[in-house]
């Protein structure tokens, strides 16, 4: 079913396949362990020569059902539930990198996973080397080292909504033996799936669309299972040479496709224990069943609210790739055919407290730290998300002082404008 089902389908029903008797709807396993009734059977786990479940931090049904869903809507082989975005984005890199090793990012990515890189990493003896995702294929390929092990950017970013030339970034990459690494949180695979323009692996903040009601916090994994592996042998040893905690097994050869998210599962997991509870993933399950209906309607807000700024005195600019004369516009058409996402950037004339003025002024619109879900709110990134960067670290990770981040929920068109438009009329 998952292989021939159409999104619409698979947002429904992939992941979980009830049999005869069992309940229709995804059962929360809301246990941290699980029975067997010999040894034997617990050691082939724990040496992973068989599949099943034994402790929750490592495996459990409701949250490998979930799992199942996300990489069915991908296209990947294979996907992992981790307890945030930022997790989610810390494991894809660090399943593959360790100390002495080196990464490139886009510049323009979110203000935590900008840190994530810059900072935390660098403190694990990883480096990160930042280029911004309009240069040439020539000045991004400078960035490269031996040392280098991927090559990470956002599909939309967060906060600037620049679109990322997908396949550009998989040509420098594959160029390099390294895979592409594209956190698609904001268009989700229902607008765009990144697998199908080059990339290897994918990340989500399931916190955002995916779950649509701010319910839960959650991210996830999936990997697309394209990358040859054992084609750089020598770069990934932690894939492709035996690893002494599993009794000197090999992922690469034992499995397959499937080494990078055993891998993910059996070390990373094992040893950080990034997991979330099997009542988020089943709230985050809900949220993925409308996960189809919900992004056309964010997205035709955003058009119309995007459209109503762009003609708007009182504002600077916009920044919404839906919008003809958006320097994104035509790499939208090409990735995005149906639909970015419902967030949108843009600058007030003025200076940062008019920024503050208009948003202290909304009434509906709620002010608040999150973004894509059903509700339409708003941030000032440089006050908020993004205040421990420097000033030229804003302007290098494409955040404008003056930057607004809109993100258009899902409500009656009229009454978002109707908000925005008094909340403009008191500046």
């Amino acid at each position: 079913m998952e292989k021939k089902a159409r999104l619409a389908t698979l947002c429904v029903q992939a992941g979980h396949e009830p049999k005869n008797g069992e309940p229709r709807v995804l059962p929360i396993v809301q246990s941290t362990t699980f029975k067997y009734d010999n040894t034997e059977e617990m050691a082939d786990l724990f040496d992973l020569k068989k599949e099943g479940y034994f402790y929750t931090r490592l495996q459990n049904p409701t949250n490998d059902a979930v799992a199942r869903k996300i990489a069915a809507l991908e296209g990947g082989v294979g996907a992992v539930l981790t307890s945030s975005g930022q997790a989610a984005n810390f494991y894809a890199v660090f399943n593959i990198c360790e100390a002495g090793d080196h990464i490139v990012s886009s510049n323009e990515i979110y203000g935590g996973t900008y840190n994530l890189f810059g900072v935390t990493l660098k403190k694990l003896g990883i480096e990160c080397t930042f280029v911004s995702q309009e240069a040439s294929e020539e000045e991004i390929s400078r960035a490269f080292k031996p040392n280098t092990k991927a090559l990470f950017g956002e599909t939309i970013s967060n906060p600037g909504c620049r679109v990322l030339d997908i396949e550009k970034f998989a040509r420098i990459a594959h160029a390099h033996g390294v895979p592409l690494i594209v956190d698609n949180t904001f268009p989700t695979p229902i607008n765009c799936r990144p697998f199908e323009w080059g990339a290897d692996i994918v990340t989500h903040s399931t916190t955002k669309y995916m779950d649509g009601h701010a319910t839960q916090v959650g991210g996830c994994v999936v990997d697309s299972g394209n990358f040859d592996w054992e084609k750089y042998a020598d770069r990934y040893p932690g894939l492709c040479t035996p690893d002494e905690s599993y009794h000197g097994l090999t992922y690469t050869k034992a499995f397959d496709k499937m080494a990078y998210m055993t891998k993910i599962v059996s070390q990373l997991m094992r040893d950080l224990g990034s997991i979330p509870s099997p009542h988020n993933a089943f709230l985050l399950n809900l949220g993925l069943e409308t996960l189809h209906l919900r992004m056309p309607r964010h997205c035709e807000n955003a058009q119309r609210v995007a459209e109503f700024l762009h003609d708007d005195k009182r504002v600077a600019w916009v920044h919404y790739s839906g919008l003809p004369d958006d320097e994104c516009y035509g790499m939208a058409k090409k990735y995005l055919p149906e639909g970015s996402c419902g967030v949108i950037a843009f600058g007030l004339k003025g200076d940062r407290q008019t920024a503050v003025q208009f948003m202290d002024s909304l009434r509906m619109i709620a002010i608040v730290t999150h973004v894509a879900d059903a509700r339409t709110c708003v941030l000032h990134p440089a006050s908020h998300t993004h205040r421990q960067l420097s000033d030229e670290q804003l302007r290098e990770a494409g955040v404008a002082p003056d930057l607004i981040r809109l993100s258009v929920g899902i409500e009656d068109i009229e009454d978002i404008l109707s908000d925005i438009r008094q909340a403009l009329d008191q500046l």
